[in-house]
């Protein structure tokens, strides 16, 4: 069994956690939190007695193989680092860093400790979504693609009313296209690769974060559109036009049903059955990669062009973090 311990005690830790055991390779066997008493409230139901609030600590203990990051995305490149620089595998919740150039210091590192570095993009290892892959050969030549998630925060409200959450503060390299617009933005990089072309506007709150946006991507003879918001819902699916079909996805971070529509023909409903707790197949890919001590995987080039991108898209829209100075919170 794999040893792993976890960073960030919230519902995705836990959801995490559940899938992780679902694969019987993974065991949960520390907890660490800023503090004791949240690490053991969270330990105490997983039935965990090994604890932490010092990260140096954790990074050092012979007793632990992986970590799991969960925490606020500008901390992922610090913890993430220290751990890969003292031989731990690490999945870390997307997005990896809040930077290309942080996310480059990780991928050198975990080659130079020969460690697994993995990007919690669960979308990319969903049975659904590699049918995806597989029936672009079916659709003809791509044409038109639209890649739509859209879902109001429960956290704006808290916003609007003069907190200041995680979710819409830029110290904590956040906003729309860090979050949900990552979904959009990954999965065109996995299903298309680096586009030619690229331009993008937003929707900046005061906090100085994206509230929702729009990404255009150029690959030549066809374009993909990415959608994206925090502050507004979108009940429309997305969709990858061909000239000999069309595929449509529901809830492209999930997909949950895709459907295809030959040229001329009928709607054919051609979803997979998938694990109800749909990270269980990342949960399976990263424990199989520790197994294969498999170093340079295919996750790698996609975290690498969706980080670069996402920092590019950052640019042009003017969102701005702490983490993108050298005395940023993340260094």
């Amino acid at each position: 069994m794999i040893r792993f311990a976890v960073i960030g005690t919230n519902w995705i830790t836990q959801r995490f956690i559940d899938a992780a055991h679902a694969t019987g390779k993974l065991k949960l066997t520390a907890v660490y939190s800023r503090s004791l008493e949240s690490a053991r409230a969270f330990a105490e139901p997983n039935q965990v007695t090994l604890l932490f609030d010092d990260l140096q600590a954790l990074a050092e203990s012979p007793e632990i193989d992986a970590v799991y990051i969960a925490s606020p995305n500008s901390f992922h490149y610090s913890q993430a680092l220290l751990m890969l620089q003292h031989h731990k595998h690490v999945m870390c919740e997307k997005p990896l860093a809040s930077h290309i150039q942080e996310v480059e210091t990780l991928i050198d590192c975990a080659s130079k400790h020969q460690v697994v570095l993995f990007e919690g993009f669960k979308t990319a290892w969903l049975p659904n979504f590699i049918l995806l892959q597989q029936m672009l050969l079916r659709i003809g030549k791509v044409r038109k693609v639209f890649i739509n998630y859209c879902q109001y925060s429960s956290r704006y409200q808290r916003y609007l009313d003069g907190e200041n959450p995680n979710t819409f503060n830029p110290a904590f390299s956040n906003g729309s296209i860090m979050d949900i617009g990552y979904y959009c933005l990954a999965s065109a990089i996995s299903l298309f690769g680096e586009p030619k072309g690229l331009d993008a506007s937003a929707g900046l709150l005061d906090s100085g974060v994206d509230g929702h946006g729009t990404v255009w991507m150029n690959y030549g003879y066809f374009d993909v559109v990415l959608f994206h918001s925090k502050v507004s819902n979108s009940n429309i699916p997305s969709e990858i036009q061909g000239e000999d079909g069309t595929l449509i996805i529901e809830k492209i971070s999930e997909c949950q049903k895709i459907i295809f529509t030959p040229r001329g023909g009928q709607p054919e409903d051609i979803s997979l059955p998938q694990h109800e707790n749909t990270m269980f197949y990342e949960a399976s890919v990263f424990a199989g990669l520790i197994e294969r001590q498999c170093i340079n995987h295919t996750g790698i080039p996609v975290s690498r062009s969706t980080s670069r991108i996402l920092t590019e898209i950052r640019a042009l829209t003017g969102v701005k973090f702490p983490a993108d100075t050298p005395s940023g919170l993340s260094h």
